[in-house]
């Protein structure tokens, strides 16, 4: 067990021989960190939190009451094989929230980035990919092997189907349940979640210039709804768009898809 400088913890936190504390990080009552967790400098880690498995935590992450890190993955094909969970830096993940362990089958990792809120309650199941900024509001639940591109954000109650993408700057409404590929800057809702349009409040807030929401938006409206098909409509936006690093990410979102694109 390796515990550096100015640490805090708790007499009644469990530690297990082989786990790494980073200086300054604080571990509150009755929490429980596996021989082979690895924890950053500055976390804090509140009371009755359980962090198992192989699960490195980066620096400056919050997490609440009766979290759940690092567990097995909740799959029937799971056979306690080594596998990992990586989280980045300044995450807050809120009380009773689960985050699972990868699988062999779907390459042995879930990967969460940096700047992440996960509301109470909300699951990452195993093998996901989370980038940066992403929001999962209360209860939200992203299946096995899922990617939530950066700054997503998954409504409350929301679930997302196994191997399904939801793109950068997304917004997938309270409640929906997404099985189609959500693409970059959209908004998605309902039950089949369906697309609503683009997610303008987003785009500015995340400070995209007004002439990239521009192209974003007219973009959109090449590809959903002048009548072309899916192919077509590609090539024009590709003849229309060739400098356009936002237009440039829905097109590869769009030719990547496995599963469809949500319409």
């Amino acid at each position: 067990m390796t515990i550096a400088a100015d640490t805090q913890i708790h007499p009644t936190a469990v530690i297990e021989d082989g786990a790494h504390i980073g200086a300054g990080t604080k571990i509150g009552p009755f929490s429980v960190l596996g021989a082979e967790v690895r924890v950053g400098e500055r976390c804090k880690i509140g009371p009755h939190t359980v962090i198992s498995g192989l699960t490195t935590l980066g620096d400056e992450n919050e997490v609440s009451p009766f979290a759940s890190i690092g567990g097995d993955a909740q799959d029937l094909k799971y056979g306690g094989e080594q596998t990992r969970l990586e989280i980045g830096s300044r995450n807050r993940i809120r009380e009773s929230v689960t985050i699972n362990r990868g699988t062999a089958e779907g390459g042995g990792v879930t990967k969460i980035g940096d700047d992440c809120l996960f509301m109470a309650y909300s699951h990452v199941a195993h093998d996901c990919l989370v980038g940066d900024g992403v929001v999962l509001a209360n209860c939200a639940a992203p299946a096995g092997h899922v990617e939530l591109g950066d700054y997503a954000i998954i409504g409350g109650l929301a679930a997302v189907h196994q191997h399904t993408r939801v793109g950068k700057l997304a917004f997938v409404g309270g409640g929906a349940m997404v099985v189609l590929d959500v693409p970059p800057f959209c908004v998605a809702v309902g039950d089949r979640a369906k697309l609503q349009g683009v997610n303008v409040v987003g785009l500015r807030r995340s400070g995209m210039d007004e002439d990239a929401v521009r192209d974003v938006r007219t973009a959109y409206r090449i590809f959903f709804q002048s009548g072309l098909k899916m192919q077509e409509a590609l090539v024009r936006l590709r003849e229309e768009y060739p400098q356009s690093r936002e237009v440039g990410r829905f097109i590869r979102f769009v030719e990547e898809s496995k599963r469809g694109v949500c319409r």
